[in-house]
């Protein structure tokens, strides 16, 4: 789960730090804390903030797997399986899986376009990535923020099969092609 320091959970609810401050001191909206009594907001209390019930939630969690070129279909495989290892290690249940093709800097990719239209929709509760750059390439923090907006959260596994330079040489690769 998402942790944000007073200044992102503020910039996320539209509100000042001083306002979060008074809100935790009047218990409007209580801060966490650290062991070293640092507040810090979770992202169920951004959901519980905006007022949505996260109880019998719907929404689907999908994974999403992404590479650059066709003849990487060993990798796609591989970034699918270990994925779904991820998710059933933790009792998530995995309602769709989208595996796409082209660069992490192409914003056309039809699965993406399909996945963020789908956020849009507000039918996807939990995105599941191995890496930020299997979502996208550059901007992934601002898609973050997109998919917040939308109560979505994405989930960055963090599995480096690629080192990213090696990946970006894949999709320059891929983009010449």
């Amino acid at each position: 789960m998402t942790n944000y320091k007073p200044k992102d959970f503020a910039e996320l609810l539209g509100v000042s730090v001083k306002t979060l401050q008074r809100w935790d001191r009047e218990g409007t909206l209580k801060a966490n804390r650290t062991p070293t009594d640092r507040r810090y907001y979770t992202y169920d209390q951004y959901l519980q903030f905006k007022g949505i019930n996260t109880e019998n939630d719907q929404r689907q969690v999908v994974i999403y797997a992404r590479v650059s070129t066709r003849n990487q279909k060993d990798d796609l495989q591989n970034q699918v399986a270990f994925l779904r290892q991820f998710c059933n290690a933790r009792g998530i249940i995995v309602d769709q899986c989208m595996e796409d093709y082209g660069s992490g800097l192409n914003y056309n990719r039809k699965k993406w376009n399909e996945l963020l239209d789908e956020v849009m929709e507000q039918k996807i509760k939990t995105i599941i990535v191995t890496h930020k750059d299997r979502f996208i390439r550059f901007g992934y923090d601002w898609f973050e923020k997109f998919c917040m907006k939308f109560n979505t959260t994405i989930v960055v596994v963090n599995n480096e099969a690629l080192s990213p330079q090696e990946e970006l040489v894949q999709d320059i690769v891929s983009i010449l092609h």
